[in-house]
């Protein structure tokens, strides 16, 4: 049974973003041991409070911790911390000095994982699944009407594809790449939000892919998967230059420089 961690928050460095600095404090606390094996991490909205952060900073910093196999979310109990015997580690590493090319690398490698994820969600989705992708549609849709920048709720729209297609691989394989998937997707939300007819195109790729699904038709399913993320890139690359000196550029570069760790456990023979 996992135990409740004795948790102390503290002060958080100057440097990096904020979902930097909760990992970097969340990370010391697991490798010292001050965070138990088999402990339970405070919830989101504790550690928010605590860290004097937004929710979503600490999503992003547990999705880290998950893609390094530190800790693992178990139904019912939360967040636990995981014990690491004999790892391997699975590296994956954009490394390109061109903020433009590592975005549009990320994309690339979305559309051949969404494809056929897509296209199995459509074969073998149940109606709590479909009614489940449905909501997260509307909530993309009631995040931009909020004034927000509807990320999170993207990349959930997404994820419950994944969780829809009959794999649980490809829920792994999202949630590892969740943390260059949300950057990806902040990308490309900021650069749409400039224009209204990219808000217009967005909404309606998704509602597509949403629609093939809830027919059952995975061949239109796969292909509205590719034609979204085939008009992304496109959007990508008519964002102009101006785009690129501001707030798009700069994630944009954090992800050129961004390396995920993925713990493995040992093979037994």
């Amino acid at each position: 049974m996992p135990t409740e961690s004795p948790f102390v928050t503290e002060p958080i460095s100057a440097t990096g973003t904020l979902a930097d600095r909760v990992t970097e404090v969340l990370l010391q606390k697991i490798r010292t041991g001050e965070v138990a094996v088999n402990s339970r991490l405070p919830s989101e909205a504790v550690l928010a409070e605590g860290f004097a952060v937004s929710r979503t900073v600490i999503r992003e910093a547990i999705s880290r911790l998950k893609a390094e196999g530190l800790v693992e979310t178990r139904q019912g109990k939360g967040t636990i911390v995981v014990e690491q015997s004999n790892p391997m580690a699975f590296q994956l590493s954009v490394d390109v000095k061109d903020s433009l090319e590592a975005v549009l690398r990320i994309v690339e490698l979305r559309r051949g994982l969404e494809g056929e994820m897509t296209a199995l969600a459509a074969q073998r989705r149940t109606a709590e699944q479909n009614q489940h992708i449905q909501q997260t549609l509307r909530a993309i849709d009631e995040a931009v009407a909020a004034g927000r920048d509807g990320v999170e709720e993207d990349f959930a729209f997404h994820a419950a594809i994944a969780q829809a297609c009959g794999n649980p691989l490809y829920s792994s394989m999202l949630e590892f790449l969740s943390q260059f998937l949300l950057d990806t997707i902040r990308v490309g939300r900021i650069n749409e939000a400039q224009r209204a007819d990219f808000i217009g195109q967005l909404q309606a790729e998704h509602q597509t892919i949403a629609n093939a699904i809830a027919q059952q038709d995975a061949v239109a399913a796969r292909n509205a998967a590719w034609h979204h993320l085939e008009n992304v890139t496109n959007r990508i690359i008519a964002a102009d230059a101006g785009f690129w000196r501001s707030e798009g550029g700069e994630v944009a570069r954090k992800l050129s420089q961004a390396e995920v760790t993925r713990i493995l456990p040992a093979r037994t023979n």
